[in-house]
């Protein structure tokens, strides 16, 4: 009986460390190259505009190089902390693809959570700089295009399909032995089933005047594709309608209209 209290005391503390530590989400590092609009203690990270973690401290990476702010997340967020988790600082933003994160103005700035796959678990990560204009959970194709320069486009500037924004560009870079650029596109659906094998890509960014006997033409996409650059695609040549173009297929990007028109001779 002496030692009955001692022994419950310790099966309470047991049972209290236990239910503490399932409680307790994993801890994660993500780094940013500033710390602009984020506070310790305060600012959220969101996922579907849910709370499911909060910064706990910010700090300077080593060599001075960025901040590494620690984020504990809630329990329930541990599945989806993996390799491909994309984070990103909300913020008001203006760009390509319009305004954004004006809520914050009031609220002040929270870190976005997108889903990518699955995988392992994963405690340090890297955010972007730029938030994503197309997320996981958005129905839709990516496509590739090479082209021999980026010309006016940037990330979110429209993909058109007969003058009708149907996707937008997400990404771009050079190839790796810098003979293109890679132009990544994003078209949703059901827009992507217009996209067969033979499908003519082509620049609509700006405004093309030509100049002939009949008179001075002037051809443009929309007004936004002249401000901001874009692309264009339809099917102009003779194709097989029944074999559309599976995901992450790679086009060629021609500069103009015209030049999407000509055939080519293999």
């Amino acid at each position: 009986i002496v030692w009955l209290l001692p022994l419950v005391a310790v099966l309470i503390g047991a049972w209290l460390v236990y239910k503490t530590l399932q409680e307790t989400g994993p801890t994660i590092t993500i780094s940013f190259n500033t710390a602009e609009g984020i506070q310790a203690n305060k600012t959220k990270v969101k996922f579907l505009d849910v709370e499911v973690g909060v910064v706990q401290k910010v700090d300077i990476k080593e060599g001075a190089s960025g901040i590494v702010l620690t984020v504990e997340m809630v329990p329930e967020a541990k599945p989806w902390i993996t390799e491909g988790v994309r984070f990103w600082v909300v913020r008001p933003r203006i760009g390509a693809g319009g305004v954004s994160g004006i809520g914050t103005l009031l609220s002040g700035a929270y870190i976005g959570m997108d889903l990518v796959g699955e995988g392992a678990f994963k405690r340090d990560h890297v955010g972007l700089e730029e938030p994503p204009n197309v997320f996981s959970t958005t129905p839709g194709s990516r496509y590739r295009l090479k082209a021999p320069g980026l010309g006016s486009l940037t990330q979110g500037s429209p993909v058109l399909f007969r003058e009708i924004k149907v996707g937008e560009v997400t990404s771009h870079q050079l190839a790796d032995d810098h003979s293109y650029v890679e132009v990544e596109i994003f078209i949703h659906a059901p827009h992507d089933r217009f996209v067969k094998k033979n499908t003519r890509f082509w620049n609509a960014g700006g405004v093309d005047l030509s100049l002939d006997a009949n008179g001075l033409k002037v051809n443009t996409q929309s007004l936004v594709s002249i401000l901001s650059g874009g692309v264009a695609f339809d099917n102009l040549i003779d194709i097989d309608q029944d074999e559309p173009a599976g995901e992450d297929s790679t086009f060629k990007l021609y500069g103009t209209y015209e030049e999407a028109l000509q055939k080519e001779y293999t």
